[in-house]
């Protein structure tokens, strides 16, 4: 019997000694947290539950898809099927890795319908339940597009016959010149939710607070962290107690940010910047849409002027956050720094204040509110881009801004930050260079595009984007024609974008009229080990192109440009900086600050030194 006891003892010390390992390992393990912005999840094999429409036959799969045309794909900026898969290899692909935290900062459905809303639960679900992911949302313009529920839908789904399908929540809404053949679809499933539909949808993920939370609290919560209890989290953060009141006739809206304590010593804060002005004649009923604009395309520029409780708010976090050792990170859908590499001057004196999505530009007096507020770390979206604004204010408190790419588009990627300590975070940008079945749905489009040229249509696609190989160049594909159709036509003078386009990189060159002898443009062509031969190989139509490639991707992109062609870029910007022309000047100088941002692709931040580096090799 003493044996046997001796034995049992050995064990049980084993048994401790393993926990404890295992406890020790779990502390020295970094805390990461995935951020997967703009996935704008359409449910491409939606089942409406109150009408037999069940979308048109995939005739290399058989399954029936309720999708949108790609001629509408390619006058967005976003993309509303292909992303479907893209958003499941992202999460695929951060359950390898072992993340156990995934943020999504806004434009998280296409609209907040329904049927996309709840889409998305069922995927989040699925995710949380077989691989203990936490998902934590915050809410972008396109969910919920306004603050309360309303009739929606659209016209250009794609139809049997290659045409476009109407679905809409209400007859209402079909315009009278497309009532026809095919016959509209009507279904409340593709009504647009407002603030407590999608709350309640998605309660799972941060609207509300868990048990399993270590803290949880709403900018409209009165107790503190010392005095915290799941009890009162749950009663103060009922929809009914978060709202606050907007216009002359303090109109209430509802205002889901939150701070959450996922694990312990992380605090997540999840700003809801999204803001909806009243119109000038109202409805005359509370609650109702009508009453509101979309929400606030300029972001925080108007959360200074309407929602003033949120800087205080986050103030109070941030110093909190410092008292009780947190590490904090905050993540909305909108940004805090300009995200033009300094260019947006040059951008709208060339191509006017209300192009090139200028109005979205956060102005300087933003960062420097949430940079004295005590915020260091913020993620956000909106923009599609991928870039790093930094900001010092007057005070010496530097905030770090950092654009998360969308997965809806060039180049699609997610980000994914590793706290090494309190002191120093990586951040590391994973473009998705593996998608399944993103090919899927190319048969359907094939007959869009034989439909379209039967029509005769004037403007068709380019059928070549039915060949990618990949989802990259899927969306590769998807940006070039993006520009073709829509970027050109509607925000680039017709006689500047032609002069550009019509002119080789040699042309650009030598387009000053007071051009250095032969010899020292040889000596300056020899300083960067080029020949003037060599800037004819591309034309002014390649360096729009990649323009945008670098603002979407920005070094995420260089290796796929290259570096001989980005330093003929280099140089010819520099030799356009001397002409006599001077939308050739800006746009030498848009150029060159957009090669010459902040790291933007694997990088190193010190929270102590406020400094940044590149991991880069």
């Amino acid at each position: 019997m003493d044996y046997i006891y001796k034995s049992y003892l050995v064990i049980f010390v084993l048994f401790l000694f393993s926990c404890s390992t295992k406890k020790e390992n779990q502390k020295n393990v970094p805390v990461q947290i995935a951020f997967m912005a703009d996935v704008h999840l359409q449910d491409i094999y939606a089942h409406f539950s109150d009408t037999d429409y069940k979308g048109i036959e995939n005739p290399s799969t058989g399954k029936y898809n309720t999708i949108r045309t790609m001629d509408s794909q390619l006058h967005s900026t976003r993309l509303f099927n292909e992303n479907y898969f893209a958003f499941l290899a992202a999460l695929d692909d951060v359950v390898k890795r072992g993340v156990k935290i995934v943020a999504l900062p806004g434009d998280f459905t296409d609209d907040g319908q329904l049927v996309n809303v709840k889409a998305l639960r069922k995927i989040l679900d699925s995710y949380a339940k077989k691989h203990q992911i936490q998902f934590f949302i915050t809410t972008g313009n396109h969910d919920p597009v306004r603050p309360f529920a309303q009739n929606a839908g659209k016209t250009d789904f794609l139809a049997e016959n290659g045409g476009n399908q109407i679905i809409v929540s209400s007859s209402d809404l079909i315009p009278t010149s497309l009532k026809g053949d095919p016959a509209p679809v009507i279904t409340a499933d593709i009504k647009e939710l407002g603030y407590e539909g999608i709350a309640k949808e998605l309660a799972n993920f941060g609207f509300f607070p868990k048990e399993e939370f270590q803290y949880w609290e709403t900018p409209f919560s009165n107790y503190t962290y010392d005095t915290y209890n799941f009890k009162e989290a749950s009663t103060e953060g009922q929809l009914k107690h978060r709202t606050y009141e907007i216009g002359k006739e303090k109109l209430e809206i509802p205002d889901v940010s939150y701070l959450v304590e996922p694990i312990d010593g992380v605090w997540l804060l999840a700003i809801d910047a999204n803001v909806y002005l009243p119109k000038e004649e109202l409805s005359g009923t509370a609650n109702n849409p009508k009453n509101f604009g979309g929400a606030s395309n300029n972001g925080y520029n108007s959360v200074l002027k309407q929602k003033k409780h949120l800087i205080r708010w986050v103030k109070k976090i941030a110093t909190e956050a410092k008292k009780h050792h947190k590490k904090l990170v905050a993540f909305s859908h909108y940004p805090m720094v300009e995200f033009n590499d300094g260019a947006s001057k040059e951008l709208k004196q060339l191509f006017g204040e209300d192009k090139m999505q200028l109005k979205r530009v956060p102005a300087e007096e933003v960062a420097q509110v949430f940079a004295d507020a005590g915020l260091k770390l913020h993620f956000g979206g909106h923009m599609h881009i991928n870039d790093t604004g930094v900001r010092t204010t007057f005070k010496g408190n530097t905030i770090f801004n950092i654009q998360t790419p969308s997965l809806a588009g060039y180049m699609p990627a997610y980000k994914l930050l590793t706290f090494h300590s309190n002191e120093k975070v990586e951040v590391e940008t994973v473009p998705l260079t593996s998608v399944e079945n993103f090919r899927e749905l190319l048969p359907l489009y094939k007959i869009e595009h034989d439909y379209l040229t039967a029509k005769g249509s004037i403007i068709i696609w380019n059928e070549n984007i039915l060949a990618a190989d990949s989802y990259i160049s899927f969306t590769d594909w998807h940006l070039k024609e993006l520009i073709r159709l829509r970027f050109l036509p509607e925000d680039w003078p017709i006689d500047f974008s032609e002069l550009l386009q019509e002119s080789t990189g040699k042309d650009l060159f030598l387009t000053s009229k007071n051009q250095e002898d032969s010899n020292k443009i040889k000596e300056l062509l020899q300083s960067y080990n080029l020949v003037l031969e060599d800037l004819e190989a591309w034309n002014g139509k390649d360096m729009v192109y990649d323009y945008y490639r670098i603002k979407l991707a920005d070094e995420l992109v260089f290796n796929v440009i290259g570096d001989k062609r980005l330093l003929q870029y280099k140089l010819v910007s520099k030799k356009l900086n001397m002409s006599e022309d001077g939308r050739l000047v800006l746009w030498a100088e848009i150029f060159e600050k957009s090669m010459n941002g902040k790291p933007s692709d694997n990088f190193i931040i010190d929270l102590v030194s406020d400094s940044i580096y590149s991991l880069k090799k």
